[in-house]
């Protein structure tokens, strides 16, 4: 776990970008999120009740948060 940053939440541990997978932090996940228009899936944890959610998009992303702030 040396290669998380003080602020990854992360819990995703199977996922071949995860920070203990490589010495590259979290370069190569935001670079996949980038390249597909997706939104981290460590940012999913700022939003309640996103466990259950239909894709990572920024769409569905979006939507998340503004069914939050209703």
């Amino acid at each position: 776990m040396e290669n998380l940053s003080t602020f990854c939440t992360c819990s995703n541990l199977a996922c071949p970008l995860h920070p203990t997978k490589h010495d590259k932090g979290c370069a190569p996940c935001i670079q996949k999120n980038l390249r597909l228009q997706e939104i981290p899936n460590c940012f999913y944890h700022l939003v309640p009740r996103s466990e259950g959610r239909s894709s990572d998009s920024f769409e569905a992303f979006a939507a998340l948060v503004l069914q939050e702030k209703k």
